[in-house]
């Protein structure tokens, strides 16, 4: 059984990520501490996409390399494959890094402007020492899968390419090692939004026709409900709902997450813009509230919540939410026992 806050984490075998207590800080001087993530517990079945959202500064990217091993977390666990990543020696972990991939948020900063697109796409290669042919062949592959022609595009740079065609370039650099998990990191989130749902619907067909695994991180929820399987919504360094997409976006149970879904606004000019649910000052990761961190913005608080953190209680089948008074009913545990936890 999880700790206080912390969701159960599923069982099945085809369990490729499994992160517990996860728990990263940093140094801020005069003894204080950051508390970027504080016990943060999930997991993603092999071919599944977890969404994970929240306000910007609220740990999500701090997970995210985390997972990666960069750099190390605090504390917790992190396995892969059924593999403890957290204090593995390095050689072993530099063995298992090929299969687990990262995209950035801004793609003509992650790509060096003065090599060409071929060299670019081909470093992961070579880095491992492949046959020349062999990195040729991948590259060809790779940039093609993309929608990209490597007689075209292999002897450019990046200056010579737009947000959205450098951000694939970017998706095949990360593909070209064949990784099982990849960690989209706010991938759209620096392009115009009309080449945004080119590059998530690439990252779909990715997904499908590669079987990947992937972690995708944005503070965008129309974005989030069109990639995911599972969404964790993170709130200053903890986990405080997580479920299957289509059960957190009909019938959110923690109060920020409704107060996020309540700031999407509607494309009709006749819908009435929504009164601003919370404050809009975020404590300071710092120095995090005592018991319910969200406490100091929600309209519910009551003193128990700032007297006890809450528990991560089961409101529905696969749907998790750490709230004293969530917003739907949690019901008796007996007709929850046939569910898999998140």
């Amino acid at each position: 059984m999880a700790g206080s806050g912390t969701a159960p984490l599923r069982d099945a075998d085809d369990v490729l990520l499994r992160v517990e207590h996860l728990v990263c800080e940093h140094p801020a001087g005069r003894g204080r501490k950051v508390h970027a993530v504080s016990d943060v517990s999930f997991d993603i079945a092999r071919r599944e996409t977890l969404g994970l959202v929240g306000e910007t500064g609220c740990g999500k990217s701090t997970t995210a390399r985390a997972v990666l091993q960069l750099p190390r977390p605090t504390s917790g666990s992190v396995r892969y494959a059924g593999a403890e990543l957290v204090g593995m020696p390095k050689p072993e972990l530099r063995r298992i890094r090929p299969s687990m991939q990262i995209i950035l948020q801004d793609p003509l900063s992650s790509l060096n402007p003065r090599r060409r697109i071929r060299d670019i796409v081909g470093a992961p290669l070579r880095a491992w020492r492949r046959p020349e042919s062999q990195v040729e062949e991948k590259v060809e592959w790779a940039l093609d899968a993309v929608g990209l022609d490597v007689a075209q595009v292999g002897d450019r740079r990046p200056h010579s390419f737009s947000g959205g065609q450098a951000q694939r370039i970017c998706i095949a650099r990360a593909l070209v090692l064949e990784p099982q998990l990849l960690v989209c990191d706010e991938p759209v989130s620096a392009l115009d939004v009309s080449v945004q749902a080119q590059v998530l619907n690439l990252l779909q067909d990715m997904k499908e026709q590669l079987g990947l695994t992937m972690l995708f991180i944005s503070h965008d929820l129309a974005v989030i409900s069109h990639v995911s399987d599972r969404v964790a919504v993170m709130y200053l360094g903890k986990l405080c709902e997580i479920g299957d997409a289509q059960s957190i976006y009909d019938s959110p149970a923690h109060p920020y997450t409704a107060a996020l879904l309540d700031s999407v606004p509607e494309p009709d000019p006749d819908v009435p813009l929504h009164a601003p649910p919370m404050s809009s000052v975020l404590p300071s990761p710092i120095d995090p509230p005592a018991g319910c961190r969200f406490s100091t913005r929600c309209p519910m608080a009551t003193e128990v919540c700032t007297a006890s953190e809450p528990p991560m209680r089961q409101v529905a089948p696969g749907h998790h939410v750490a709230c004293h008074f969530p917003l739907v009913p949690v019901p008796d545990p007996a007709s929850l026992t046939t569910a898999t936890p998140p």
